[in-house]
């Protein structure tokens, strides 16, 4: 019997894909080509659907932009997702690691036996060992005040419970690197804030002081401390600040603008001697500071001192930014800054090369302009100084707990609702490095003690702060900190990469021991990455201080040590152990190393001309009173 309508079951079976062969012609050959099967024409009337107007379809980006630059302005740029994200890594990972729990539980009950021990001997009038030192640079209990009875006990109760808090954030099994540091940092944080020096109450030095003056110390601290509001609120400068004005008491060595662009001015400092070295020099300090820390007082201004010694020294004076120049580029800093100042260079001592000497974010930038003119064949640079500039970011210090992908997003965010990044959220990430140093301490002196710090040209010059343009830093940020291109060989400027092993002549790196805005050990990696002479110098201080030391007392040291290009590399520890000591001031090192590098050539004093775009403007210039 003949099924009409075959059930599935007895249907043959398709393989995924099968398409049906053409009938073949009776006799034809099995292996013919298969025709191709043209279905009819339907001719079935189509169906159209009506006409529907679409819903449009909102952006909200902008809104979420603007909700993430207000929560950055409360959080000085901190991403709370950062700290989010490192307390649930640690949080979870130590509540599955019942091992590091309970070693922790060991420690803290030993610590609180040999405290115990500690300080009953300690109340009989004994004097035991302290059972833990405060951390290196840690200032806060100096006062001999602290080795006192009863005050030597809540020092050592509080740096104990300090030291087991910042343990309890370090090796705990499956916790991720960059959250075990931003913790800890926090953790620090907090311990800071929770310092008995910081509590009226238990500060034997407050005490002391408010008994001696009846408490005329907190009222002249309440006076300090609305002052220094009401500053704040009128974007005046800190008290006492007015005493250092710029072009009046700093930034005073004579010269003249000779060009001005819409990104900086460029200064040719007038000579002093009746010849000078045939070679000038071309200064680019950071645009995250004013230039004047190189040229303070007479007395500690190292322009002044190359000057007075038969250099001709030309500066870079940066335009403080504001919010029209929220698209100005990081290459343009390297064309409108670093090539146009050597241009200006060029014109006013034609047929000689320069001394470029950078310092912090601007020897990073003349590194990159450096690496390009010797991509692009250009040798008109004598020799490369780089005072505390980073090349490699991969071991940036502190510092990069403030710099991955949230950070980055939402200081973008940030930047956008504003156009750059202001001098004081820029200070606020500074000083959350060193709390004790910057804040703390301040808050104690200022508002507790009821006294104020005599103010300092540098401590002034450190108060007038600057811009960052918004898409500059965001490529900064991300080029250079984030991804670390410059030394990887993935930095393109102008679509092709550069590399710093191109550049051959002789560099000039300079690091400071304490400088938590460019380690040391961070800027010494340019003997990683360099293929000239590298002679290195490690300067004792900061990353400012250790640069404003003029060879005046004898103050601080340094050790240098040089590489030739064809010797091997060594170390940071094993070139510490291995660089000769020297007391004093490194400036005058470096001035032999720059008649060593250069031509000794003695000549006439160049001509100031400025060009067409500089109406001859004494020094300081019109952009370093930018506020």
């Amino acid at each position: 019997m003949t099924l009409a309508n075959p059930s599935a079951s007895t249907r043959p079976r398709r393989r995924p894909g099968y398409r049906p062969a053409a009938a073949q012609a009776p006799g034809a050959p099995l292996s013919a080509a298969p025709q191709t099967v043209v279905p009819p024409p339907d001719t079935r009337s189509p169906i159209v659907p009506p006409a529907v107007t679409p819903a449009p379809d909102p952006d909200f980006h902008a809104l979420d932009r603007a909700l993430r630059a207000a929560a950055a302005r409360l959080t000085q740029g901190l991403s709370p997702s950062v700290i989010a994200e490192a307390w649930a890594d640690w949080a979870i990972h130590l509540t599955a690691s019942p091992g590091r729990r309970l070693a922790l539980s060991l420690a803290a009950t030993d610590a609180a036996g040999r405290f115990t021990v500690w300080l009953a001997e300690a109340a009989a009038g004994g004097k035991p060992a302290p059972l833990v030192e405060p951390r290196p640079g840690d200032r806060r209990f100096v006062d001999p005040v602290w080795s006192q009875w009863p005050h030597v006990a809540i020092a050592q109760a509080y740096l104990l419970g300090e030291a087991l808090l910042l343990d309890a954030a370090r090796r705990v099994p499956g916790v991720a690197r960059q959250h075990e540091n931003e913790l800890s940092f926090l953790f620090s944080q907090w311990a800071d804030v929770l310092s008995p020096t910081n509590l009226p109450w238990l500060n034997p030095v407050i005490v002391s002081r408010t008994m001696q003056e009846g408490g005329m110390n907190l009222v002249r601290g309440a006076m300090n401390w609305m002052d220094d509001a009401s500053r704040l609120m009128r974007s005046a400068p800190p008290a006492g600040a007015e005493e250092f004005q710029v072009g009046r008491d700093v930034a005073i060595t004579p010269g003249t603008v000779i060009h001005r662009n819409r990104l900086m001015e460029v200064i040719q400092y007038t000579p002093t001697t009746a010849t000078v070295r045939a070679e000038p020099i071309l200064i680019v300090p950071a645009w995250i500071m004013k230039y004047y820390i190189l040229d303070l007082r007479p007395e500690n201004s190292l322009v002044r001192w190359l000057v007075d010694r038969g250099h001709t020294v030309f500066m870079v004076s940066w335009k403080n930014p504001d919010a029209d120049d929220r698209d100005l580029s990081l290459d343009d800093y390297r064309q409108l800054g670093v090539m146009a100042a050597l241009d200006a260079v060029n014109r006013a001592v034609p047929g000689q090369k320069v001394h470029a000497c950078g310092y912090c974010l601007g020897g990073t930038i003349l590194s990159i302009a450096a690496a390009t003119m010797a991509r692009d064949g250009d040798d008109r640079l004598a020799s490369l100084t780089l005072l505390a500039a980073q090349t490699d970011f991969a071991e940036a210090g502190d510092l990069m707990l403030f710099v991955d992908e949230r950070q980055v997003s939402l200081l973008d965010d940030l930047m956008w609702s504003q156009g750059y990044l202001s001098g004081a959220q820029m200070a606020g990430a500074f000083q959350l490095l060193r709390p004790n140093d910057l804040i703390w301490s301040r808050v104690i002196r200022d508002y507790l003690l009821g006294d104020r710090e005599p103010m300092s040209d540098l401590m002034a010059w450190n108060a007038d702060s600057t811009r960052m343009p918004a898409r500059m830093h965001g490529e900064y940020l991300r080029s250079l900190f984030l991804e670390n291109r410059l030394s990887a060989g993935r930095f393109a400027v102008e679509g092709r990469v550069i590399a710093l092993r191109d550049i051959k002549v002789p560099i000039f790196a300079l690091g400071t021991v304490r400088d938590h805005v460019a380690p040391w050990r961070s800027v010494y990696k340019i003997n990683l990455f360099s293929d000239t002479d590298v002679t290195f110098t490690l300067v004792s201080g900061g990353h400012n201080v250790g640069i404003v030391n003029p060879p005046v007392g004898e103050r601080g040291s340094y050790q240098t040590l040089t590489r030739a290009a064809d010797e091997r590399y060594i170390d940071p520890d094993t070139w510490a152990g291995l660089a000769p000591h020297h007391p004093g001031s490194w400036w005058g090192a470096w001035q032999e190393w720059l008649a060593a590098k250069g031509d000794s050539t003695q000549v006439a004093p160049p001509a100031v001309v400025p060009d067409a775009t500089a109406p001859a403007l004494p020094a300081p210039g019109l952009y370093v009173h930018q506020g």
